[in-house]
């Protein structure tokens, strides 16, 4: 899979609101994945939202989007054959720490966001693409933390194609999450 990450947090980057006014509390109500649109419309996204929010995880979501691709995708940047790149469907996550020593300095999520990138790279996943953007992120009124919104795009000779790979993309930035990137990464600065 191809990934790769980035910083925006200087004034006027975008800042991730998660007390924006259809928040949806996955952590405590995993029932409700099925009032979001984008879990409808991506199916595998519904499993990864819970999966995300669920006590074991490092991180909670406050928001996600699903949208057709428009503009033609590269097929070099997407690790595919110009065949296999005519349809692209893609989607972000915001991913917010649990708690808030985990990313307390940007040195503390660059690390994370190499060690997330490094374990990505190695899926064995063609035709899709992870890119992960540290930002600051509201989380209570006064209250701000660094976040990762995490855009994952993927790609298929036709949408259904692109769909299903889409959801092994999020699956596979799930898996790496929650299970395989170390606690050192996630949870501490520089460690």
């Amino acid at each position: 899979m191809e990934a790769d990450w980035e910083m925006e947090l200087g004034s006027g980057a975008p800042v991730i609101d998660a007390c924006w006014s259809g928040f949806v509390d996955l952590r405590r109500f995993p029932e409700r994945v099925s009032e979001l649109e984008e879990a409808r419309l991506l199916p595998r996204l519904a499993e990864v939202l819970v999966r995300l929010n669920a006590a074991p995880s490092p991180v909670w979501t406050a928001k996600c989007d699903v949208w057709l691709v428009d503009a033609p995708v590269d097929p070099y940047e997407m690790d595919t054959e110009p065949e296999d790149s005519a349809h692209a469907v893609a989607c972000y996550i915001d991913l917010l720490p649990r708690n808030d020593q985990q990313w307390d300095v940007p040195e503390s999520a660059a690390a994370a966001c190499k060690e997330i990138v490094m374990r990505l790279r190695a899926a064995p996943l063609r035709s899709c693409r992870v890119d992960l953007v540290v930002r600051q992120a509201r989380i209570a009124p006064g209250a701000y933390s660094l976040s990762i919104t995490a855009y994952v795009t993927a790609c298929g000779m036709d949408e259904a194609e692109a769909c299903v790979r889409l959801g092994a993309a999020v699956a596979a930035v799930a898996d790496t999450l929650v299970s395989e990137v170390s606690p050192a990464a996630i949870r501490s600065p520089l460690q």
